[in-house]
């Protein structure tokens, strides 16, 4: 099985473990509620373990293989696109992953990319509740 398809089972069975077993020690994953991307293993991990409590009705509806050039280095990477749908706080989200992967076939760059503007603000919000909740950011008393 290759690493996308082993990266949709993973998030659809909601295995964190298995879903962090294929990112790179250097995964970068760029948000459409950050304008930074989340950096490193331990860090993109914890926002896949909030992701994942979330969503509900989390499911991919489409899948796309290709090539794209990473952000990191300019060069071209294999690359594939999971089309998805899902709901946050009652606002219906469609995206997409972008997953590009090393020689080894693990993923080091994820971009996500979400509609409508209503559903990216819901998605934030819930998102930057999960992420003080773990203690992966400080919440704006500790800021």
């Amino acid at each position: 099985m290759e690493t996308a398809e082993r990266f949709r089972a993973a998030v659809e069975k909601r295995d964190l473990s298995a879903v962090d077993a294929l990112f790179t020690e250097d995964i970068r994953l760029y948000s459409p509620v950050k304008f930074t991307p989340f950096e490193g293993r331990p860090m993109v991990r914890g926002l896949f373990g909030v992701l994942l409590r979330t969503f509900e009705d989390f499911r991919y509806v489409g899948q796309f293989e290709g090539a794209a050039e990473t952000s990191t280095d300019g060069e071209e990477a294999p690359s594939e696109i999971l089309l998805f749908r899902a709901t946050v706080n009652g606002k219906q989200i469609h995206g997409i992953d972008l997953l590009q992967f090393d020689e080894a076939g693990r993923i080091k760059e994820f971009t996500v990319m979400v509609r409508p503007q209503s559903a990216v603000q819901a998605l934030g919000e819930a998102v930057l509740a999960g992420l003080v909740a773990d203690g992966l950011v400080p919440g704006a008393a500790d800021r």
